[in-house]
């Protein structure tokens, strides 16, 4: 089955402890969290951080839709309380639009061998 990539980025609040408490957060998922992830058709999800800048790659298969998994992201409670919970961490880049989190990446370079 063929994957396709997809970039985010996203800024967290520029302060110590709180990009530390993000991080552990991040050190267990809820399995809730996982197993929703996993189901949309996110077969590989990383995260990256750099002072308080995110940066997440996520590998998705054919079936995965960003409608379907906004839907269902949106009539799952646990995954509402968890992104309820990161945006105590999170704050938007400049330039986002009203409501947006991760904000989607345009890839401007991709070295084939």
């Amino acid at each position: 089955m063929k994957t396709h990539r997809y970039c985010f980025a996203l800024d967290l609040i520029n302060d110590a402890e709180l990009i530390s408490a993000y991080k552990k957060h991040h050190e267990k998922v809820w399995p809730e969290i996982v197993e929703s992830i996993k189901d949309s058709g996110i077969e590989n999800l990383e995260i990256y951080v750099v002072e308080n800048r995110l940066f997440m790659i996520m590998d998705v298969n054919e079936g995965f839709s960003f409608e379907k998994k906004n839907d269902r992201d949106a009539n799952n409670p646990k995954v509402q309380e968890w992104e309820s919970l990161m945006w105590k961490y999170q704050q938007a880049l400049p330039g986002a639009k009203a409501g947006e989190k991760w904000v989607l990446m345009d890839k401007i370079y991709h070295l084939k061998a």
